[in-house]
């Protein structure tokens, strides 16, 4: 099982809870990467970097939407977070784009919501080679180019 980074903002302090508590019965290991920050981009970074430097396998932020956790988180090299709203969204977030956090929002989906697009996400695997894999390769050049300028 994944090692899973977990972190929100004050608005949905609730529904990480609830959300880490539905991943250790799931059977992941949890790190639990705050929500006291106002300023949610750091705890976004947080998580990020628990996955680029491997400390975790994923990530999961929560916000009022998710779009600011999404936008915040990808600014990290090597994360690719996508908001996740549908199911099977959330599993081609992971088999066709390698997404490694997936971003929710506690005011929009609320807990069940959360719970069952993440189980989807944490299930699915990329598939090295498939027809996306040229459209993953060509995010992580660009990411290494913005990165040299």
């Amino acid at each position: 099982m994944y090692r899973v980074a977990v972190g929100c903002d004050p608005n949905a302090v609730a529904c990480k809870e609830d959300v880490m508590t539905a991943l250790k019965q799931w059977g992941y290991e949890v790190m639990d990467m705050g929500s006291d920050d106002p300023l949610y981009a750091n705890t976004a970074y947080e998580v990020g970097k628990a996955v680029t430097d491997g400390t975790c396998d994923r990530g999961v932020l929560i916000c009022g939407t998710g779009l600011g956790m999404s936008i915040a988180a990808n600014k990290v090299k090597g994360v690719i977070a996508t908001l996740l709203t549908d199911c099977y969204s959330a599993e081609r977030a992971r088999k066709s784009n390698d997404a490694n956090v997936a971003c929710f929002g506690a005011f929009t989906q609320g807990t069940k919501v959360i719970e069952m697009l993440l189980k989807i996400f944490l299930d699915s695997e990329f598939v090295p080679g498939c027809a996306s894999q040229v459209k993953v390769d060509q995010i992580r050049k660009l990411e290494d180019m913005s990165m040299k300028v």
